[in-house]
């Protein structure tokens, strides 16, 4: 079995329980709510368009060439399209890294979103976009990739990840309320990079959070 095709089998048996999760979810998920701002977990294999990832970042193990990505924005459930506005270019982004023995290269992009998505009292950073190349013992998980390039992570009790390079600085998942505003449409060129989670993805088990599937929606849910 290939190194590949075992990664397949682990993304599989993540995205089932990811669907039990989100099932759940949308069942007790409140109508009058815009959604959750977190941190949303997008994968890339071999240059294809971003896809929603079936696992968190801790679990999943990416391979020399594959591209990660994050972007914080406000999820509106199955109307989510809030993809990184950067295509996932490894071969761009890792130019010039030569893959050592007993490592990886992941092409990482950071996307911090706009104002319309920021917490109430702060601001994105300066620059919205953050990309790098991590090199990574050939066994790391994507968390580590991450890590290599755009720390410090900020996570919670619950082993969330709640911020990347310092932002958010406070805050995790929280629900935000339907204020009756949309934020500002995306430019075609960034949507035609790949597509958010419909429907039958999340049913499927897209998680809905960069770390802990959507056990976010059934927490916030509950409390």
């Amino acid at each position: 079995m290939t190194a590949r095709t075992k990664r397949a089998g682990t993304r599989l048996a993540g995205g089932v329980a990811g669907a039990l999760l989100t099932l759940t979810a949308f069942a007790a998920a409140p109508a009058q709510a815009a959604g959750y701002r977190y941190w949303s977990f997008w994968e890339s294999d071999g240059g294809k368009p971003w896809a929603y990832a079936t696992q968190g970042p801790a679990t999943a193990r990416p391979a020399d060439g594959d591209s990660l990505g994050f972007r914080f924005a406000i999820s509106n459930g199955t109307d989510d399209t809030s993809l990184p506005s950067v295509a996932p270019d490894f071969a761009g982004i890792c130019e010039g890294v030569e893959k050592k023995d007993g490592s990886k290269r992941i092409a990482v992009v950071v996307d911090f979103g706009g104002p319309v998505d920021a917490p109430p009292g702060e601001t994105p950073p300066e620059k919205p976009i953050k990309v790098g190349c991590a090199e990574v013992r050939e066994d790391a998980t994507g968390a580590e990739a991450l890590a290599a390039v755009a720390k410090p992570l900020r996570y919670d009790s619950a082993a969330m990840l709640c911020g990347i390079a310092g932002y958010p600085a406070r805050g995790c998942g929280e629900q935000v309320e339907e204020t009756g505003q949309k934020p500002p449409e995306r430019p075609a060129a960034q949507e035609s990079q790949g597509a958010g989670p419909s429907v039958g993805v999340l049913v499927g088990g897209a998680a809905v959070l960069a770390l802990g599937g959507a056990a976010i929606w059934k927490a916030r849910r509950r409390g």
